[in-house]
């Protein structure tokens, strides 16, 4: 008798994203996202940072996308961009204290997470989750990745994005009100982190509508680029 888990029914691929200076890629679990890092977006969507708390949520891993041209997804009509820096993690592990966190981190990229807010509304007045906001195909386009040792880590540096050569977010990543340590921290106390995840840190304030043709570019100090044209096909 032939076991049913002796081999899978189908060879799914697994999201890959590259790595500077290196010939092998990062492969991709989980996608870890944080809200209301920034105390001026916080404010900005409505909250109150002095009481409201991170919010956490995640994205599936194929929502990761390369630079380049990304279709203007359905089922929305306001679509929103959010840069962000994200934190790729090389080694894993539960209840990770903060001191230690950023050893856990392999590298660095730029990330944009897209959200449509029009959905991201609705669900907040019904209380509802927010997947069809969130987790949608190509919702979190990455830069490649920076590998980098924890003397190295990003603590403070430039955020930006524009659109169409027009400044919309510009930050420092010193504005972050939960440092990538204390957010890497946190999400081990909820989820056992592993090899593979990225977690995005928060966006500052900003965020603002795209439309078919437009040219995102986001940056990060020290980090790298990314470049994104949304368009009506990869």
């Amino acid at each position: 008798m032939t076991s049913a888990m002796s081999r899978p029914l189908f060879d799914l691929p697994v999201p890959l994203v590259p790595i500077i200076g290196a010939d092998a890629a990062f492969p991709v679990r989980r996608i870890y996202c944080i809200g209301r890092n920034y105390a001026a977006h916080t404010r900005e969507m409505g909250g109150d940072p002095s009481r409201d708390s991170p919010i956490f949520f995640m994205k599936p891993a194929d929502a990761v996308a390369p630079r380049g041209r990304l279709a203007f997804p359905p089922d929305t009509a306001d679509l929103h961009h959010e840069v962000e820096l994200v934190a790729a993690i090389g080694r894993g592990g539960a209840n990770i204290p903060v001191e230690s966190a950023l050893e856990h981190v392999f590298g660095y990229a730029v990330g944009i997470d897209l959200t449509k807010r029009d959905r991201q509304a609705e669900a907040k007045a019904a209380g509802g989750p927010w997947e069809r906001s969130k987790a949608f195909d190509h919702s979190a386009p990455i830069s490649s990745i920076l590998p980098l040792n924890p003397s190295q880590a990003p603590l403070r540096g430039r955020i930006s994005l524009t659109v169409n050569g027009a400044t919309r977010q510009n930050s420092d990543l010193a504005n972050m009100i939960w440092s990538t340590a204390e957010i890497v921290a946190r999400l081990s106390q909820i989820w056992t982190l592993a090899p593979g995840d990225l977690v995005f840190t928060g966006t500052p304030d900003g965020v603002g509508p795209v439309a078919f043709g437009d040219v995102l570019d986001a940056h990060v100090e020290n980090i790298g680029g990314l470049r994104v044209e949304i368009g009506s096909g990869a």
